[in-house]
């Protein structure tokens, strides 16, 4: 159980811009309804400023609940693209899992 007990379940939001100026939210650890407010916290800034097109970087997330997957579908409704880049295979599983990979698209 020790082992359990030295994971660190947060998820995190960290925002920056790629060389093409494409906002890109890297998300990572876990995201479930206990921190997903806290999340959208730090990405509510890059939508106001209404960018053509938002990318995920999802390599560093290993679970998201409902409440993420909201999330995303949020972003991508106020978005006009949105991208997923270089999901983990559980991240891809659960965006093709769900039929989301239309709204959701990934780029590997």
């Amino acid at each position: 159980m020790d082992e359990l007990d030295e994971v660190d379940p947060a998820g995190t939001a960290e925002v920056t811009l790629d060389a093409a100026g494409i906002p890109v939210i890297r998300l990572a650890g876990e995201i479930d309804m206990s921190n997903v407010d806290a999340l959208r916290v730090v990405i509510e800034p890059v939508m106001e400023s209404a960018p053509e097109r938002i990318d995920f970087d999802l390599g560093a997330l290993e679970f998201m609940d409902s409440s993420g997957i909201a999330l995303l579908l949020r972003v991508a409704a106020k978005t006009r693209t949105v991208r997923v880049r270089e999901p983990s295979e559980v991240m891809r599983r659960l965006i093709e899992a769900t039929g989301l990979t239309e709204i959701l698209p990934i780029e590997s």
